[in-house]
């Protein structure tokens, strides 16, 4: 299923007007593939080498928090394609409805089984929000393999990703060579990533529930300090009223 420009549909009346369409009018054609110029490719090397860059810098530095949104700030809103599933389409980041290039309507409002909605995520819990660049070197992956080992240990919690660019059908073989069964969006114009000011890799964002930001880490965060952050979004969150579910099934 391709979805031209952001996604603007609720995924479940999407697939009812799919099925319309198959049955009343036959299968439409597949729209025409976006062409991929030499500026196009000028810009995907210039994304890589700007990734490469900041991604060494943060290895040097490790200097949590210099980057990505404020403390206290609202988690910018997005709805973007799950990377397993068959949804295509870029990322949707609008806060208003007709807003052109970010969206025909609110971020918020495009949800469904097959998307990553940030509104969604705040309103189930305190989120944990990882931004990763396949070809960035090894520190990404090995952000969200820790993501993995650590999870289970916060019921409630919603662990989530958002793969900036690169190649989708990699991004695919990687979550599942990894065994990553977290949720895991495909930001495939690098726009979500803008919204959330990410300046290196791995950028990780924490949110209380319903979406205000707790901190925003740049750098990897290795177990021990993981689990210190995320135990602090929890305790946050609790002062806040949230209270975490009795058990949960991961």
């Amino acid at each position: 299923m391709s979805e031209r420009g952001p996604l603007s549909f609720d995924d479940e009346d999407e697939r009812r007007a799919a099925q319309a369409r198959l049955e009343g009018h036959g299968v439409p054609p597949p729209p025409p593939e976006r062409k991929r110029g030499r500026y196009g490719w000028i810009v995907g090397i210039g994304f890589l080498v700007w990734i490469v860059y900041i991604t060494l810098n943060t290895l040097r530095t490790d200097s949590p928090g210099s980057r990505g949104v404020p403390d206290n700030a609202p988690l910018p809103a997005f709805a973007a394609p799950l990377a397993l599933s068959n949804l295509d389409g870029d990322a949707n980041i609008a806060s208003r409805r007709d807003q052109g290039a970010a969206g025909r309507r609110p971020a918020c409002a495009v949800r469904g089984p097959r998307i990553l909605n940030s509104c969604q995520l705040a309103e189930r819990g305190p989120v944990v929000l990882t931004f990763y660049a396949s070809r960035a070197g090894q520190a990404c992956p090995r952000q969200l393999d820790t993501i993995e080992r650590t999870r289970r240990e916060f019921p409630g919690v919603q662990f989530a990703a958002v793969a900036i660019r690169g190649d989708r059908g990699d991004l695919r073989r990687m979550i599942r060579e990894r065994g990553w069964r977290f949720p895991i969006a495909f930001d495939r114009d690098g726009q979500v990533a803008n919204i959330y000011r990410v300046a290196g890799c791995p950028t990780t964002t924490l949110a209380y529930p319903g979406g205000i930001v707790m901190h925003s880490y740049l750098g990897l965060l290795g177990e021990r300090r993981l689990r210190r952050a995320v135990a602090r979004l929890v305790a946050g969150s609790r002062r806040r009223g949230w209270t975490p579910p009795a058990t949960t099934r991961s």
